[in-house]
Parts: C-alpha cells; sequence; structure tokens
C-alpha cells in the first residue's frame, strides 16, 4: 500500500548563517535561522517522509532543546526519516518539492540539491523532484524575510 505525506518548512532570514538548501551552500548575503543548518528543504521532506508513515513531525525526533543537533547538518535528519521507513519494511517510491524564495535565484542549484537528497534517502535521483519559485514580492517571502518549503512523499509500506 501506498502512503502520502506532507512536509513545510519556513526559516528566517538573517546575517550571519550560511545559506544551505538541500544540503548546497549557497552564496547569498543571508543564511536562515535555526537550531540545526536550518536547511527548510531537507526539513519539509523528513516531515513529509515521517508523515507518509503516520510519525509525529521532524522536532519530536531532532528537538531544537537538544544540544546535540545545534547546527547539526539537516542530512542526519533525512537519514533517520529514510531508516524509520526501512524499519517499516517500507520503500520511498519519490519525493516532491517547492522551495519559496524571493532571492537568490535557487535554479542553479537545484542539481546539486537532487543529489545530496537521493543520496541522504537511498534513492536515485529520478525519484527526487525540486522546484523553486518566488511568492511574486508578496508577504514575507517576498519581502526577503524568510525562505519557505513544501514537500510531498510516497511511501510503500507492507499491508
Amino acid at each position: 500500500m501506498v502512503h502520502v505525506g506532507i512536509g513545510y518548512d519556513v526559516h528566517a532570514l538573517v546575517t550571519g548563517r550560511k545559506l544551505i538548501l538541500g544540503g548546497v551552500e549557497i552564496p547569498h548575503a543571508k543564511g536562515l535561522d535555526g537550531h540545526s543548518d536550518a536547511d527548510a528543504l531537507m526539513h519539509a521532506i523528513c516531515d513529509a517522509l515521517l508523515g507518509a508513515l503516520g510519525e509525529a513531525d521532524i522536532g519530536h525526533f531532532f528537538p531544537n532543546t537538544d544540544p546535540r543537533w545545534k547546527d547539526a547538518p539537516s542530512r542526519v535528519f533525512l537519514e533517520e526519516a529514510a531508516r524509520q521507513v526501512t524499519l517499516r519494511q517500507g520503500r520511498i517510491v519519490n519525493v516532491d518539492a517547492t522551495l519559496i524564495a524571493q532571492q537568490p535565484k535557487l535554479y542553479p542549484h537545484i542539481a546539486g540539491m537532487k543529489r545530496n537528497i537521493a543520496d541522504a534517502l537511498g534513492i536515485r535521483e529520478a525519484q527526487t523532484g525540486i522546484k523553486a519559485t518566488t511568492n511574486e514580492h508578496l508577504g514575507f517571502v517576498g519581502r526577503e524575510e524568510g525562505i519557505a518549503a513544501m514537500a510531498v512523499a510516497s511511501v510503500e509500506l507492507p499491508a
């Protein structure tokens, strides 16, 4: 049986932090604020996978109050989500995600993001979709105050 989960994450843009999305460091004047590396894309995909399993969100597995996860690479979270799928004798069918950012332009970095995410999940790049869009200058994303990501994942689980 195929199960589907959805994930969403948002982080504020701040000076003094690296901008990391999909495990790729992107040159930009600001980075995302968060307890870990604040990779909103990986966080959204993680939540989508956990949702497909009927689990709680990333914060229950990796609380931002735990010093172990301070500045941690979000790849660790994604690998754990994939491990949770395996523990249930499941198989990730695919993940699809959209990044929402006014700036910087993300398209040149998507191939690297796909490689990193597919590698962390143990799936093929063809099973990973990533798109980027702007918010047409509307809201906090349009004002370049933050970046958002949404994702969907499908997981095949035993009946």
